[in-house]
């Protein structure tokens, strides 16, 4: 991910899921080791888009739809995929042989997060880092098959949420998917998000 997706995870997770809607730019360079220029130019989309409204080094969070439409049409979720693989069970047999301490991705994060799917999923998306990935590849090695398995590049930021990432994340991510099931995963996000 881009250190500008970076700070808008952390925006629009703390606007949608703690309820704070106003930040300084110093700290949230601080928080992740920014430059104060990398985080002013992270913040110049938004502001083009009207989501934010900034006085000073201050700025608010105006619009957190206009904010997370902007993040999923930005997004490179292919990008981030760094092994896929076709795995000949269904989605729970997958999850259950995953190891431990990844973070879950797009379906599987929705359902960890909410306990329930709005729909039947066919595959398992996680965010993990070079370790844990050599460990997913010995549990899931290399074989012919729709991919149902896909491994995405964990940035070290992550870790700061929960095992299910975020709500905008999720969000995101299942935008950037063209399974036919993600308009239903959407379409209850939306609604959980009150959007």
């Amino acid at each position: 991910m881009l250190k500008k997706e970076i700070v808008w995870r952390e925006i629009l997770f703390s606007a949608l899921e703690k309820g704070q809607f106003e930040f300084q730019q110093k700290d949230l360079a601080e928080k992740f080791n920014f430059s104060l220029s990398t985080v002013f130019n992270a913040l110049k989309a938004p502001r083009s888009a009207k989501a934010l409204q900034v006085s000073g080094r201050g700025f608010r969070l105006v619009s957190a739809e206009k904010m997370l439409y902007l993040w999923a049409t930005e997004r490179n979720l292919e990008k981030d995929i760094i092994y896929s693989t076709y795995f000949p069970g269904h989605p729970g047999e997958i999850e259950g042989s995953m190891p431990d301490k990844i973070i879950w991705g797009i379906f599987s994060a929705y359902n960890r997060k909410f306990g329930e799917a709005p729909s039947e999923y066919g595959k398992v998306y996680v965010y993990a880092d070079e370790k844990k990935l050599e460990e997913i590849e010995k549990r899931f090695p290399k074989k012919r098959g729709p991919a149902n398995v896909i491994v995405l590049r964990r940035d070290k930021y992550l870790d700061l949420y929960s095992s299910s990432g975020t709500l905008a994340q999720i969000f995101v991510d299942v935008w950037n998917t063209g399974e036919w099931y993600a308009g239903e995963f959407l379409d209850r996000l939306k609604i959980k998000m009150d959007l």
